[in-house]
């Protein structure tokens, strides 16, 4: 590991990344990869927020509760799962899927690839220059002979309302990492942090409320994905509020409840209240006002990452509002890897759409699943979207029960699938389904949308039967009728 504590001391690099997340960590191995020199810059713990305070801990948590709820659809098994969940060893083992909250292993992958890892809080001071402060105090200058990828992704945003402060608010990372379940715990939003989290708080014992601004839960997938994971979580024991705001908190006695003050006059009263009302960038103490950016800021660029305006800025994961998703960001690294590679050998770019320099997923064919029971998949453009994108466009529904591999995954099966067909092109724009089990089912959906998989070719694609994947041939069955 180098020494990032020597005061004054001046390194040189092919390549300087700040934030040592996934994203980060896959510039790095692209640059490695290519013969460059790269140093990675890390604040907190290599590895990022995926590995310590969101994917890697919530599915940890969430496995159990899905696992169970499978468990308990199934003849001769569900009446051996009826009790509750073992809570201290489905902690210990999110407390495993962290690593404890130690980056030894992370830090020994990155060295393992070549990358010099500096720990300390890196910011631009110019062209190509980033200062890193040392815990210590002490500062080493960083410069990049080619270029400086800024990987530092984002943070919760907690509004700002009266008593915020004093009621000492969760989110997500305290949501993923809590030593215990909260006897009773509000959450507000309606986006996949917050129903994953009612989801596993629910199922670990605590009594929990949705508080929702808008009309439903996942506003930005199908309008029926939010409305069977509503279902099931109020069916699980959760009250959903929609159409409502909080405006103040109070928490007078630290280790006392919190009272949640809502616009309808109403008031909650909780042991925890955990905010789920979106991300902003980690950018403001990131130096961008030496190189002219607007501190704070998402960083905007083109399909190589690189941030407009600029020769050698590299802006990839969250930090550039793309697509705030860990896989979509590795993707993305992949990507800006091969560019600066390309761009340093002076070697032809590939920026065509779906060429090998050029992050076209992030546009048309982003997947995510929704880890909640039950399961939400989605890729590609909703309906509602494809239309405001001027396709000329065909919704194709089928109900998942009535697929034979869904009625042996689970007694009383409820999903559902939908394709989104360009009419004029005869390809998929976008996939959802909903539905026990399907999360494996998004990888055929994405491979369809990435790969603009011709209808007719489709047709060609025979699933096994009993699956849940035969759904593919019923929904190509009501497209020809």
């Amino acid at each position: 590991m180098t020494d990032a504590g020597k005061n004054s001391e001046r390194s040189a690099y092919d390549v300087v990344v700040i934030g040592a997340g996934p994203v980060g960590e896959n510039v790095a191995d692209r640059a490695r990869a290519a013969g460059l020199s790269t140093a990675v810059v890390e604040s907190e713990l290599v590895g990022g927020e995926c590995s310590y305070w969101a994917c890697m801990p919530s599915k940890a948590l969430l496995r159990p509760v899905v696992a169970r709820a499978d468990a308990r659809r199934v003849p001769g098994l569900s009446a051996a799962v009826q009790g509750p969940l073992d809570v201290e060893a489905v902690l210990a083992d999110r407390d495993e899927e962290a690593s404890h909250w130690k980056d030894d292993g992370q830090v020994a992958w990155l060295e393992s690839v070549g990358a010099d890892v500096h720990r300390g809080t890196g910011r631009l001071t110019g062209p190509r220059e980033v200062t890193v402060t040392a815990p210590d105090g002490t500062e080493h200058r960083l410069t990049a002979r080619h270029a400086v990828a800024v990987c530092t992704g984002s943070r919760a945003v907690v509004p700002s309302l009266p008593g915020v402060e004093e009621a000492r608010p969760w989110t997500s990372r305290e949501a993923t990492s809590a030593k215990e379940a909260p006897g009773r715990l509000v959450i507000v939003g309606g986006g996949v942090v917050g129903v994953e989290m009612a989801t596993v708080w629910q199922a670990l014992g605590s009594e929990v409320t949705l508080l929702i601004r808008g009309s439903g839960l996942l506003p930005k997938m199908e309008p029926f994905a939010g409305e069977l994971v509503a279902d099931a979580l109020t069916e699980a024991g959760a009250r959903i509020r929609t159409g409502v705001s909080v405006t103040a908190l109070r928490r007078p006695a630290p280790d006392g409840p919190v009272t949640v003050e809502l616009d309808d006059g109403d008031r909650i009263e909780a042991d925890e209240i955990l905010f789920a009302t979106g991300r902003a960038p980690r950018t403001d103490d990131l130096g961008l006002e030496t190189i002219g950016l607007e501190p704070g800021s998402w960083l905007t660029v083109d399909d190589s990452c690189r941030v407009e305006g600029t020769d050698w800025l590299y802006a990839v994961g969250d930090v550039n509002h793309r697509a705030l998703l860990t896989h979509q960001g590795k993707y993305q690294a992949r990507i800006a890897g091969a560019a600066i590679a390309a761009r340093t050998g002076k070697t032809p770019l590939d920026t065509a759409p779906w060429g090998a320099h050029a992050a076209t997923a992030d546009h048309g064919a982003v997947p995510q699943v929704v880890f909640t029971d039950p399961e939400a998949a989605s890729v590609g453009l909703t309906l509602a979207e494809a239309e405001r994108a001027g396709h000329r466009v065909r919704a194709v529904d089928h109900d998942l029960a009535a697929v034979a591999g869904s009625g042996l995954y689970a007694d009383g099966y409820r999903g559902r699938a939908r394709m989104i067909v360009d009419l004029d092109r005869e390809i998929l724009l976008g996939v959802t389904f909903v539905g026990p089990g399907i999360g494996e089912l998004l990888h055929s959906a994405t491979i369809a949308v990435a790969g603009e998989v011709p209808i007719a070719r489709l047709w060609h694609a025979v699933p096994a039967y009993p699956t849940i994947s035969e759904v593919w041939l019923r929904l190509l069955e009501a497209f020809r009728g």
